[in-house]
């Protein structure tokens, strides 16, 4: 039996580039976001703010990028999980930092570890999610690890 455990971790810079990327990417689509990256256990390694994003934007954010990590995937496929379990529909929204539309993606490396997650939070879903996209292009990681 072992008694440790190895485990890949994005690092700060790495986080600090891609929540740049994405506040870059925001500019170009003429809209203003908070960006949050986090590392695999879901604590925040960088976040920004762009001036005159919406207030209610920065828990929102963050809470996308823990959503993503906690599960591995992006918090936009919640919806579809939940409209297929109703259950789940009745018991999941209930929980904290649970955000179950676009805009949080999981971050994984080449081999498809997950090493954290971005969310961002300020667009609409699509300008959201294609900020935190931008955000892992520019550090060559994907949600997916290929």
């Amino acid at each position: 039996m072992h008694s440790t455990v190895n485990q890949l971790n994005l690092h700060w810079r790495a986080a600090h580039q891609a929540a740049l990327a994405a506040t870059a990417h925001a500019e170009q689509l003429g809209i203003r976001i908070h960006v949050a990256v986090v590392d695999r256990a879901g604590l925040t390694l960088a976040y920004l703010r762009m001036s005159d994003a919406y207030l209610h934007s920065a828990d929102i954010a963050s809470d996308k990028a823990y959503t993503a990590v906690s599960f591995g995937f992006p918090s936009s496929a919640w919806l579809g999980i939940l409209e297929a379990n109703p259950a789940m529909r009745l018991g999941f929204p209930q929980r904290e930092r649970l955000i179950v539309f676009g805009g949080g993606l999981p971050i994984r490396d080449a081999a498809g570890e997950l090493v954290g997650g971005i969310g961002v939070s300020g667009g609409t879903e699509a300008e959201d999610e294609a900020c935190a996209h931008a955000g892992l292009a520019c550090i060559g990681l994907k949600p997916d690890g290929d």
